[in-house]
């Protein structure tokens, strides 16, 4: 008994000191917020104030020791983040995930972006004040990297740290610009349908892109594999990080407001992940002053205000990536087909070091046009050489200066020569100024092809008619500058004619463009607060319409008691994503029924690519239209021609039984909140159970759907449930009639570091559509209560 005795108070004794150590490491490893540091390479002192949301306001004498101690504080919360993010587009995930992640190395590795990387550095401008802030700012990561508080992350995967350097900022460039690209799932998907099922087939999908858009104004029948956008698809939803997807924004000129100042409105849509994605702090010297939303390892705000001005973005969608077939010569397959005869790849050899495994090696081919994708996706039936032509790789990179020049302007006028300068990827710029200014900027370099080709399916490489014929001045891209309509918005929408005709893209339906010229356009008095309530806003600009054209097909007398209800209940919703919805749950299901049966018999495996697409959503309302569309036929029965009606008939009432079976007989059960849920992972998080508990955020019910104004985007599949994958990665509301009280909000929380009590403390606010205050004055924010002073070291 006494041994037993002794053996409990041994056991007790270690619980309390294995309870005791663990305390005093999340103090230990939590990010420092206040004190004195010494800091080197800094002239002067730089103080650091904390706000109550973590994020730090830089008093400094120079932008120069600004900028190193931004890097520091950067490094300390989003280190990890860093680490991640640089390594995706080297290839070099592999080193502290294992195995599991080559064929995302291989496939980016081999992309062009770090050779595209080399070669912009080499041509960088060294006296430039872009170029020495960036230097100060890594300075200051690398500083936190030698001397800071190691993220426990790298212990649990066995990070070796190295120093950063800008090679690794033009890497999270190029990810940044591939991210946002489209083409790469949609390209090879409308090849494949076209070769296989048919020009019909394709024509219908590419054709509606002409029809129902909200345009930005400018003052045997084989199944369809489509093995080429599934692999890369996969290879993005396996990344660590968010990928870059959309987003909402408009500005609106002082005759459209209460106070007679403009009000600036942007909420950049992103893939959840935790962290989030922006890392807030605001800047301020003797003479330069940014509130700004930073990148991991990006010293220069890609989101930003000051008292003089405001800017932000959305994606632009326009197709800057194509994809030629080459011609190889049948006697050397070293060399490919040109119209000035044979020339030989350059052949690139890569190598990706694999933890706790051998290196393995691979080669690139690569043409005139590209890398051939064939060597990097596994798995290509595609036995023609194909390759990626990109614009971000094929063309000087100044996206360094963009992101200086736009958060250092001094003028309208200074800003768009900035955003005159991007070329990739594509991008919505908004702006607004003190000075009563309003613009919206498509910001790419757009180019021109002959008229009787398609960039949507893949080009011929060899014969050198699908080249590019001419690259446009930026004076000719689609914009608006103070426009007598007195706003200007984005929602990832079809931009204005450019040369006479609508320039081609990726766009996303007009569902949120639509709603959001619907609010803006009849109102003249709008105050801070209302922005900030419509860009919660939850209700659909089509759902209604499309709801009762597919409802208008329907023989109600053949449907059940609770089929009946069901209907009426569809019939009166108005669109509206609540929490207590039941007509979202109908829908939804409702919609993924339909697209089953429409879709899925010729599309086969790739099915839930093409129905989670932008190309279905801008398809879909003249799909319900089509009475003689090909696609209604059911490939796989012969003895039988399936129409319209048929197909919707049969998707309702599946829709009533798959319901039933998962929430209950009782439709009025059938809440939205039921189905939809949020959940913000993160990358070691992802692995379950403690660990999910301890770096997750959530789960969370919410509220929202698919390309309403608070977006909430998640998958169709054949579950009913749907997990919110992606949405707005902040909300930020600038008021020039009161500039110290503008508003934001992000997702989760300002740190990345799991120990902070920054980690997660929004995330609440984030679901009610609440804001916090993004503080300027100067009072105000000397009476945070951390304060981190940073001293230059002798």
């Amino acid at each position: 008994m006494k041994i037993l005795k002794r053996f409990l108070k041994i056991v007790v004794a270690l619980l309390i000191c294995i309870v005791i150590f663990g305390w005093l490491y999340t103090k230990y490893a939590a990010p420092t917020y206040s004190g004195e540091l010494d800091i080197k390479n800094i002239a002067q002192k730089v103080t650091v104030y904390f706000d109550e949301n973590g994020v730090p306001h830089i008093n400094a004498q120079s932008q120069k020791d600004a900028y190193v101690a931004l890097g520091y504080v950067h490094a300390q919360d989003r280190l990890w983040q860093m680490e991640l993010m640089r390594r995706i587009a080297a290839g070099r995930l592999s080193e502290i995930f294992g195995k599991d992640l080559v064929k995302v190395d291989q496939f980016f590795g081999g992309l062009g972006i770090e050779e595209a990387a080399e070669k912009t550095i080499r041509n960088l401008d060294k006296t430039s004040q872009a170029y020495q802030l960036t230097k100060a700012y890594l300075d200051g990561v690398n500083q936190f990297l030698d001397n800071g508080k190691t993220p426990v992350e790298f212990y649990m995967v066995g990070v070796k740290k190295e120093h950063y350097t800008l090679k690794d900022i033009y890497n999270v460039f190029g990810y940044m610009a591939f991210s946002f690209a489209v083409a790469h799932k949609t390209d090879p998907l409308l090849t494949e349908i076209k070769e296989k099922l048919g020009e019909e087939y394709v024509g219908e999908l590419i054709g509606a892109y002409k029809k129902n858009v909200t345009i930005n104004k400018t003052h045997y029948r084989p199944k369809i594999e489509a093995t080429f956008s599934k692999t890369v698809s996969a290879i993005v939803d396996d990344l660590p990080v968010a990928p870059f997807i959309g987003s909402n924004s408009w500005v609106l000129a002082p005759k459209k407001t209460k106070n007679d100042k403009v009000i600036f409105a942007n909420d950049p849509h992103i893939g959840f992940s935790q962290p989030s994605v922006w890392y807030q702090n605001h800047i301020k010297t003797p003479d330069y002053e940014i509130y700004g939303f930073n990148i991991a390892l990006m010293p220069f705000p890609l989101l930003g205000h000051n008292r003089k001005y405001a800017y932000g973005l959305t994606m632009l969608a326009n197709d800057d990536l194509n994809f030629y077939v080459e011609e190889e010569n049948p006697e050397n397959a070293l060399e490919y087909k040109t119209v000035n005869g044979f020339e030989r790849y350059e052949i690139r050899n890569k190598t990706i070091k694999i933890k706790e495994a051998l290196d393995t090696t691979f080669q690139v081919k690569v043409s005139r046009h590209g890398p051939i994708m064939n060597g990097l996706i596994t798995h290509i039936i595609d036995e023609r050489p194909i390759a990626m032509n990109w614009i971000y790789t094929q063309l000087p990179n100044q996206l360094l200066d963009v992101s200086y020049g736009i958060s250092h302007s001094t003028s309208i006028e200074t800003f768009q020569s900035a955003v005159a300068k991007i070329h990739a990827p594509g991008l919505n710029v908004m702006y607004g100024d003190a000075k009563d200014n309003i613009a919206w900027f498509s910001s790419a370099q757009l180019y021109e092809l002959r008229d009787s080709v398609s960039s949507k399916t893949y080009l011929d490489g060899a014969s050198g008619k699908d080249e590019i014929i001419a690259y446009l001045p930026f004076e000719e891209n689609p914009k608006a500058v103070n426009p007598p309509w007195n706003y200007v918005y984005s929602a990832n929408n079809q931009p204005d004619s450019v040369r006479g005709k609508l320039y081609p893209g990726y766009y996303q339906p007009q569902d949120r463009a639509k709603r959001i010229v619907n609010l803006l356009a009849p109102k003249n008095d709008f105050t801070k607060t209302d922005v900030a309530s419509m860009m919660y806003d939850v209700t659909s600009a089509t759902v209604p319409e499309i709801i009762q054209n597919l409802l208008f097909h329907i023989e109600v007398s053949k449907l059940s008691v609770s089929g009946r209800k069901a209907y009426s209940i569809l019939e009166k919703w108005d669109g509206t994503y609540l929490k207590s919805s039941i007509g979202a749950t109908l829908y939804n299901r409702f919609l993924y029924a339909f697209l089953n049966a429409t879709y899925k018999d010729e599309l086969g495996g790739s099915f839930d690519l093409f129905i989670n697409s932008q190309l279905q959503d801008q398809v879909l309302f003249n799909q319900i239209k089509n009475k003689y569309s090909v696609w209604w036929d059911n490939i796989d029965t012969d003895d039988n021609r399936e129409s319209r009606q048929e197909i919707i008939q049969e998707a309702f009432e599946n829709t009533i039984g798959f319901l039933q079976n998962q929430l209950g007989e009782n439709i009025e059960n059938w809440f939205w909140e039921r189905v939809i849920s949020v959940e913000h992972e993160h990358a070691i998080g992802k692995a379950g159970g403690v660990l999910r508990t301890l770096f997750n955020v959530g789960p969370f019910e919410t509220v929202g759907g698919n390309e309403v104004i608070n977006n909430q985007i998640f998958d169709l599949d054949s579950t009913g449930v749907y997990k919110v994958k992606a949405g707005p990665s902040t909300r930020r509301v600038i008021d020039f009639s009161d500039i110290e009280n503008s508003l934001s909000i992000i997702p989760t929380g300002q740190s990345g570091n799991v120990f902070s009590n920054y980690y997660k403390d929004q995330a609440q606010k984030f679901l009610n559509g609440e804001f916090v205050k993004m503080k300027l004055n100067q009072q105000e924010i000397e009476q945070s209560k951390n304060v981190l002073i940073l001293i230059p070291e002798n």
